[in-house]
C-alpha cells in the first residue's frame, strides 16, 4: 500500500487572511516502510515572514527569495502525491493551506478522502496526553535530538516512524524482507549448482529401537479403536 508523509511550514497561521506555504516536503511510504523517494520544496512567498514565524521555522524573508513560486513546482507536486493517501500531523491545517495555494493557482483542491490524520490517531490511543510530534517521539522512543527547529523534510521523516508506531510498531518480517530483497545472497565455495537431496532412511535397529519405546507407552491413543458418535454423544455435543 502506497501513502505518502507530508508536513509544510507556512508564513502564520491562517491562509485566509494571507498567509502562504513557504516549505512542502513528502515522503512515500510502501507497507508502512520508506521508499527513499522524496518531494521536498523550499517556495518564495512574495509576501514578508513575520519574526515570529521565523522563531518556528528558521526562514526568513532574505532566504526565501528567488525560490521557485507554488504555481512553479505544482506540477511537480501533484505527479508525486499521485492518488494515495496523505498522511500528516493536524492535516486540517495542512490541507487548509495547500487547497489554498492549489486555488490560487487554478488547480483543484486535495480530495479529502485521502487525508490521514496522524493527530487524531494518536489522540484516540493517548487520550488526554501531549500528542505533539516531539511528544510522541519522546513516547514512542524516536530519536528528535536533531530537531531544533520545524523543518518540514525533517518533521516528515520523524514523523513516518512515529505513524509506523501508530499503526502498530515495526515488523521484523518486514524489515527482514526488506533487506533480503536488496541484500544479494552469496555463494559458498564448494556449494555451487543444483543441492542433492539426502533423505534420512532408518536402519533396523533405529526401527527396533523405535519400537520398544513405544511398547512402554501406557494406553497410546493411535492404539485405541476409532470413536465413533452414536445418537447420544450427536445429541450431547460430543
Amino acid at each position: 500500500m502506497r501513502e505518502l508523509v507530508l508536513d509544510t511550514e507556512t508564513t502564520g497561521l491562517d491562509p485566509a487572511t494571507g498567509d502562504r506555504v513557504i516549505e512542502i516536503a513528502a515522503m512515500e511510504l510502501v507497507n508502512l516502510l520508506p521508499t527513499g523517494r522524496h518531494f521536498h520544496a523550499l517556495l518564495d512567498p512574495e509576501r514578508d515572514v513575520p519574526e515570529e514565524s521565523t522563531r518556528i521555522h528558521g526562514f526568513t524573508r532574505e532566504m526565501l527569495v528567488g525560490k521557485p513560486r507554488f504555481a512553479e513546482v505544482i506540477a511537480d507536486f501533484l505527479d508525486f502525491l499521485g492518488d494515495a493517501p496523505i498522511v500528516a500531523h493536524n492535516a486540517p491545517f495542512d490541507f487548509g493551506f495547500l487547497d489554498a495555494e492549489l486555488k490560487r493557482s487554478g488547480a483543484a483542491p486535495l480530495d479529502r478522502s485521502r487525508m490521514v490524520d496522524s493527530l487524531a490517531i494518536a489522540k484516540r490511543k493517548y487520550p488526554g496526553l501531549p500528542n505533539s510530534l516531539d511528544a510522541l517521539c519522546r513516547r514512542l522512543g524516536v530519536d528528535n535530538s536533531m530537531r531544533t527547529s520545524h523543518n518540514a523534510l525533517l518533521d516528515v521523516k520523524l514523523l513516518a516512524e512515529v505513524y509506523l508506531e501508530l499503526r502498530g510498531g515495526k515488523q521484523p518480517g518486514l524489515i527482514l524482507a526488506s533487506r533480503e530483497v536488496s541484500r544479494p545472497v552469496p555463494v559458498l565455495e564448494g556449494l555451487q549448482g543444483e543441492r542433492t537431496p539426502r533423505p534420512i532412511i532408518p536402519d533396523q535397529a533405529a526401527l527396533a529401537a523405535h519400537s520398544a519405546l513405544l511398547d512402554r507407552l501406557q494406553d497410546p491413543l493411535w492404539l485405541r479403536p476409532p470413536f465413533v458418535p452414536n445418537d447420544t454423544d450427536v445429541a450431547s455435543g460430543r
